[in-house]
């Protein structure tokens, strides 16, 4: 059974680095990964929050969330 990943960003230039690096990263074997652009997405946010996500580029591996650099705080794609 594969581990679920999901890769929230916004679409910033860390975030697309971070998004490729985690892409080539991550065994698609044994990861089912889920790219979400929270930018665009915005219903996604809240499922985000509840994921324990408090920035983006975040990453949530098999339940625990995983925070890469600092892009942008939750509260700046609320708006």
């Amino acid at each position: 059974m594969k581990t679920s990943a999901i890769f929230y960003h916004a679409g910033c230039p860390v975030c697309i680095e971070a998004e490729q690096q985690v892409a080539e990263a991550l065994d698609s074997a044994r990861y089912d990964v889920k790219i979400v652009h929270l930018g665009e997405q915005k219903k996604e946010i809240e499922a985000a929050e509840a994921a324990g996500v408090k920035s983006v580029p975040a990453i949530v591996i098999d339940g625990a969330p995983f925070h890469i650099n600092f892009g942008a705080p939750m509260s700046a794609l609320k708006g």
